[in-house]
């Protein structure tokens, strides 16, 4: 594991220290890899929702068709092969 330096004003190190402090974490780190998880995660669901509202507004939908099935396999395998 890397270590990482940070500055922080005097009011937000407490702030920190106080949540430690609190139980709520075991340690600084602890608490600082919880908002990166927090925040990757929210990064991860406002994508998700663009990528759903781009294809809502993409136009009227179609059932999928066997064929279309076999076609999405076909590229997951071509994407897989070209990284095993």
């Amino acid at each position: 594991m890397e270590t990482m330096n940070v500055a922080l004003p005097e009011e937000m190190k407490q702030f920190v220290q106080e949540q430690v402090a609190a139980g709520a974490y075991s340690s600084v780190s602890e608490y600082i890899r919880d908002l990166i998880r927090t925040d990757q995660r929210e990064k991860a669901r406002a994508a998700l929702e663009s990528e759903i509202l781009k294809g809502l507004r993409s136009g009227d939908s179609s059932p999928m068709t066997r064929s279309d099935w076999e076609e999405i396999r076909s590229e997951i395998r071509r994407r897989h092969s070209k990284t095993a």
